[in-house]
């Protein structure tokens, strides 16, 4: 309940303070390129329920087309305002709806598509699925360059899910068992340390 509570607070927060940044961003995008400023994906939440999330489009509108739905630091299809917004995770800043929405929580295990789920074992699916996805987490930290990692990989899809998969779904895995909300304002800190170095 005071995670919730939290979570409430400061998306509300959040969403007050950043809305002239918000707006500023959608213009950006919508001058860089044609298609709508926000991008939504299913994903899989908390109890393996599925939900909508909000993203800043940081690709061509008709990228799923043109691609798989992983993406490098080298992916043609990256515009010019989406690179600059992935490298300062920009584009995850709509995800304050789905934290007030209740289909997300400010920290947490990243929501994924449900084909990646689907490649989790089952008592790891069962303990990262036992609580709300979150816009950052520890893996978020650690794995802050991963799109430039697997731009240097000749199979960037063998490489994610070989080696860094198994180490994010570990530390979600202490998470989910070891989470306190403390413990989140502590990576609700470092994530913002991280971003501003």
């Amino acid at each position: 309940m005071a995670k919730r509570l939290f979570d409430i607070i400061f998306s509300i927060l959040g969403l007050v303070a950043l809305s002239p940044l918000l707006v500023g961003i959608a213009v950006a995008i919508r001058l860089d390129s044609p298609g709508r400023a926000i991008f939504r994906q299913e994903r899989v939440g908390r109890g393996g329920l599925l939900f909508r999330i909000h993203k800043f489009r940081t690709m061509v509108a008709n990228a799923e087309d043109l691609g798989g739905q992983m993406t490098t630091a080298a992916d043609p299809r990256v515009t010019r305002v989406g690179l600059f917004l992935r490298r300062h995770k920009l584009d995850e800043l709509p995800q304050l709806l789905d934290v007030l929405q209740g289909t997300m929580s400010l920290v947490g295990p990243r929501p994924q598509v449900p084909s990646t789920v689907a490649l989790y074992p089952p008592d790891v699916r069962e303990a990262v699925l036992s609580v709300r996805p979150g816009i950052t987490d520890r893996a978020s930290i650690v794995f802050r360059d991963e799109q430039k990692l697997l731009a240097k990989a000749k199979n960037p899809e063998q490489v994610y899910v070989q080696r860094i998969m198994p180490r994010k779904l570990r530390l979600s895995v202490d998470y989910a068992k070891n989470r306190t909300l403390w413990g989140d304002v502590g990576i609700i800190v470092m994530t913002l340390r991280a971003l501003f170095r």
